[in-house]
């Protein structure tokens, strides 16, 4: 954590302790809306706070007033509001509270204009929330919610790059989203969409199997539609470069529409290719068990 006011810096002990230190970040954390007293000395101290929890609070705040705006009790960012306290945002400047303005304007802008938004959030998010509060409920709270915020931005990232057919950084930002959220659909949509357009068919595939045992192992369901279309379109592109494999996927996606509820004109008129699909695909068993 790190003040900085009129060129200087100050750092978590010039507030004089983890105290006063826990009520700033909760007031920077609900930056411009008033938090209570009530609810400070519930967050900080629970249900051991002693009848003279109030008079303690306002001794910390008094100190973090002499810290972060002296001379200034009644101008300065910190105020008094509705039996609380408040921090004004037309006054502060928060890394969070960039970070989420970034975002909200790259959802505004075109794809070309969006990315450097995009990558600099991520940048300026590179560490994690309150990463040296490690024993805080609230903070860890905090923490949960940001990192989710950071992996949909990553996944906007990869989505964006891959407009721009950037695809290495789309597949690049798709596998950090992977990593901090392992069961993320959407992640994995782009990462194996980003594979695809980059004519990386066998890379595609490989990334598809092992979301599906995944999802399997810790979902028991299969990926989505949008994941399986990808993954019917990366089997037509790696047939393309192998007949014999391009043969077998006709004959098993001809066999398949025909299971799906063909009427009895269109069967009786696809026997001959119902039987040349069948051929196929007795062959190719046969050869593969023989391999085996």
């Amino acid at each position: 954590m790190e003040i900085r006011r009129d060129g200087m810096a100050l750092t978590a002990a010039d507030l004089g302790g983890c105290k006063p230190r826990h009520i700033l970040e909760i007031l920077l954390l609900n930056l411009g809306t008033p938090v209570s007293k009530t609810r400070l000395i519930e967050i900080l101290w629970g249900p051991s706070a002693s009848d003279g929890a109030v008079a303690t609070l306002e001794s910390y705040v008094s100190g973090i007033r002499r810290a972060i705006q002296p001379g200034q009790t009644k101008t300065g960012p910190l105020r008094t509001a509705n039996s609380g306290y408040v921090l004004d945002p037309q006054l502060v400047d928060l890394d969070l509270s960039r970070f989420r303005s970034l975002l909200r304007a790259a959802n505004l802008a075109a794809p070309a204009d969006a990315y450097p938004l995009l990558l600099e959030a991520l940048e300026l998010s590179a560490e994690p929330l309150l990463g040296f509060e490690l024993v805080a409920d609230w903070a860890e709270e905090a923490r949960a919610r940001h990192a989710a915020e950071r992996v949909a931005a990553m996944i906007f990232a990869a989505e964006t790059a891959s407009f721009l057919e950037r695809y290495d950084e789309a597949i690049r930002w798709a596998q950090v989203a992977i990593r901090a959220e392992p069961l993320n659909e959407r992640a994995w949509t782009v990462l194996v969409t980003a594979y695809e357009l980059a004519g990386l068919p066998v890379e595609g595939l490989s990334a598809y199997d092992r979301c599906r045992r995944l999802f399997d192992r810790d979902l028991a369901c299969s990926p989505g539609p949008a994941l399986q279309a990808v993954h019917l379109r990366l089997l037509r592109q790696r047939a393309e470069a192998n007949t014999e494999l391009s043969e077998v996927l006709a004959a098993l996606l001809f066999l398949g529409e025909r299971l799906q509820g063909a009427g009895p004109q269109r069967l009786a008129s696809d026997d001959r290719l119902h039987e040349n699909a069948g051929r196929i695909l007795d062959s190719f068993l046969q050869r593969v068990r023989a391999a085996v």
